[in-house]
């Protein structure tokens, strides 16, 4: 599938369902400290990766290495009465748990737990291997999911930091977010623009390289 390994595939596979399903666990977690039961009422404060995974989400991180998973139900409103930045705090939660899982795992190359230069002997990939694939999808579902731009984390972040004279502004256009992060992910790379290669990349690589102390 698009020149992957087998190896690289199963470390995609296994890394999806603890990425995803603590990304989102992260999400309906946060809610339910600020006083919004709405996660817990749509099931979706559990780690049982069924509840999150979404099913094309899933096959687009194993081909092209990013993705998602079935968005968390949030009451705004609920959130709001404990404290203003209820939303973007729920959104953060997501990202900084992938950011969390990569340091984690990159702490066990550090460590000398497994090498990355290990070669595998199988179609089963090393425990290097595995961790390096890791780190490497946490990292970009961090940075990914912070693009300020509807449906992703970034876009309530964003929100929650801008002046409150830009907002109406911001509301107005905000509907447009995921036409222009497809034309972005599709259309981006046919006139000169990848998102990935453009934006995502070098902070990626800046980023997974400083953790794994490469």
């Amino acid at each position: 599938m698009l020149g992957l390994s087998i190896q690289e595939i199963i470390s995609r596979l296994f890394t999806l369902v603890i990425a995803f399903t603590l990304h989102e666990f992260a999400h309906a977690k946060t809610a339910d400290l600020l006083g919004d039961d709405t996660p817990r009422a749509a099931g979706r404060l559990t780690l049982n990766p069924l509840a999150h995974l979404d099913p094309f989400g899933t096959l687009m991180l194993i081909l092209a290495g990013f993705g998602w998973a079935k968005p968390v139900p949030i009451n705004p409103y609920a959130l709001r009465r404990k404290t203003p930045a209820g939303t973007m705090l729920v959104s953060v939660a997501g990202p900084l748990t992938n950011l969390l899982l990569a340091t984690l795992g990159a702490l066990l190359i550090r460590f000398g737990v497994a090498s990355i230069y290990t070669q595998p002997r199988s179609v089963f990939p090393t425990l290097g291997g595995f961790l390096l694939e890791f780190v490497y999808i946490n990292v970009a579902l961090f940075l990914f999911n912070l693009i300020p731009l509807a449906p992703l984390d970034g876009e309530k972040v964003l929100e929650y930091l801008l002046p409150a004279q830009w907002r109406e502004g911001f509301y107005k256009i905000r509907q447009y977010g995921p036409i222009f992060l497809l034309l972005l992910v599709i259309v981006g790379p046919q006139i000169g623009f990848d998102l990935f290669g453009t934006i995502i990349r070098e902070p990626l690589m800046r980023i997974t390289r400083f953790l794994i102390g490469a």
